[in-house]
């Protein structure tokens, strides 16, 4: 089964050029350790929630965006031993020394697929998310996120995501705990939606949320909505 390294990090917006650069050098020596994919995209959609959001979660400054990324490994083994090779890694220890955002409010953890729903493209717009859910209801989660990536791909996503915690460490700034304010029988919930395009996404949820069946699961979601962390993203890096 594969495996997910998820990110959030507040990128100064001056600096998408530089982001965008950076992610794209390190794409050849995380495939170089196992990875098969990363994906790196900028917030063009972000709202302001009135519990939790993006921002939030990374205690992002007004001149600052919100990136949200992800790596794709084969297993977890491959991501454990990837990451036990960039401790020794110069080019790696390099790069974390030159990054351009404060590392220190990147939220990241691993986590395990429960549901991978449409074919691996280059999507044009991601959505993203990150929710808090009871470990006990996982069955329950599983159940909804599938009558929900139905829908979402009847209305035109190409691909659905949903990865359950595994490897969530707790941060000393921030990490994906805090972001979603999870209670001690919760786990972290790492999301994304893949669309063809931003103009797609809109109509798409459009669509969705006056679908019946949509408008009957929020009456019954098996986590507290109000908790839920997302937002509209645009890809700079997907190799």
């Amino acid at each position: 089964m594969s495996y997910i390294e998820g990110f959030v990090a507040p990128v100064p917006s001056g600096k998408k050029a530089e982001f965008q650069k950076h992610a794209a050098a390190s794409v050849e020596h995380f495939k170089r350790l196992g990875a098969t994919r990363q994906v790196e995209t900028w917030g063009d959609d972000v709202p302001d929630g009135k519990v939790t959001d993006f921002k939030g979660a990374v205690q992002a400054k007004p001149d600052e965006s919100i990136a949200f990324s992800w790596l794709e490994y084969p297993d977890k083994a491959t991501r454990d031993r990837a990451n036990q090779q960039m401790q020794n890694d110069p080019a790696m220890q390099e790069m974390g020394k030159n990054m351009p955002f404060d590392g220190k409010r990147m939220i990241f953890g691993g986590f395990t697929p429960i549901n991978d729903t449409g074919a691996t493209g280059k999507p044009g717009y991601i959505d993203g998310m990150l929710t808090a859910v009871p470990e006990a209801n996982k069955s329950a989660y599983l159940e909804m996120a599938d009558k929900h990536a139905a829908i979402l791909k009847e209305c035109g996503a190409t691909r659905t995501v949903d990865c359950w915690g595994d490897d969530v460490p707790d941060g000393k700034v921030t990490d994906f705990k805090g972001a979603v304010k999870a209670k001690e029988d919760e786990k972290i919930v790492y999301s994304w939606v893949e669309w063809p395009s931003k103009e797609a996404r809109d109509a798409g949820w459009d669509r969705a949320m006056k679908d019946p069946r949509m408008q009957a699961m929020s009456t019954s979601m098996p986590f507290d909505g109000k908790r839920v962390v997302w937002g509209g993203f645009a890809p700079l890096v997907d190799q």
